[in-house]
């Protein structure tokens, strides 16, 4: 049961689109596997689209403007040359050409929506099925520690992250911020513990030690804006390498 969500204020901030777009990213993917953000979402649209329909009204002073600026329009139409039916034809044409050429195109992988990891198949939200081919090659970790590198442009530093049955990432804080969406599975790490579909986030202020304590493991995705910091053990000699972990 999904336990963790988007604050409400995150949740406007997406449909309005004043999200960063590494939070829009991850709060469109939560929406994906979570009915109630998804509900959230359909009724904040519909009272942003009709608040913007009465402003948009409200700008009008009277139905008599709206007939007069249609019909000038209309009139600058019928004024235009017409296109004879040869003229028409090859220009329909090479619209078609174009439009096949670019669909034989298509990368095929665009239609992709699972990753794999030693021969265990993940389905995906909807959300992230674009990134599937913008996924580098799976590199073991510490421990049972699995990452795979997200390529996002520059909206942000991500990566699907698999913890193994009682895998563990080290106990740590972070410099920056972290959004993570478990995929599939679930963990816990000393603060709480998070099943499919919890979006998660953490800051300077917690510290915590995430592991998989379920035989089948977790898949996560997450994306930091910096580094983590190591607090314990001999964990914290990782610190001037951490970025080459979790970049």
């Amino acid at each position: 049961m999904i336990r963790f969500h988007p604050s409400a204020q995150q949740l406007k901030d997406f449909v309005e689109g004043t999200l960063s777009p590494a939070i829009s990213l991850m709060v469109s993917a939560h929406c994906d596997m979570c009915e109630k953000c998804q509900r959230f979402v359909e009724i904040e649209t519909e009272s942003l689209a009709a608040q913007m329909i009465s402003a948009a009204n409200e700008n009008v002073d009277d139905t008599s403007d709206i007939a007069f600026q249609f019909g000038d329009m209309l009139s600058q139409i019928t004024q235009l040359p017409s296109l004879d039916q040869d003229s028409i034809e090859p220009m329909a044409t090479l619209e078609y050409r174009e439009s096949m050429h670019k669909s034989s195109k298509a990368p095929e992988s665009s239609g992709l929506k699972t990753i794999e990891l030693d021969g265990r198949t993940f389905t995906l939200p909807r959300t992230l099925h674009r990134y599937i081919d913008k996924t580098g090659n799976w590199s073991s970790l510490v421990g049972k520690l699995w990452q795979a590198p997200v390529d996002l442009g520059n909206q942000g530093v991500a990566n699907f992250i698999f913890m193994g049955s009682d895998g563990s990432v080290p106990e740590h804080t972070h410099r920056g911020t972290e959004y993570t969406l478990v995929i599939d599975g679930e963990f816990s790490d000393g603060l709480s513990r998070y099943d499919t579909g919890d979006f998660i986030f953490m800051d300077g202020e917690k510290t915590h030690t995430p592991k998989a304590e379920g035989k089948d493991g977790c898949l996560v995705f997450s994306i930091v804006d910096q580094p983590l910091h190591f607090t314990s053990g001999l964990a914290r000699l990782l610190n001037p390498f951490s970025h080459l972990f979790f970049r």
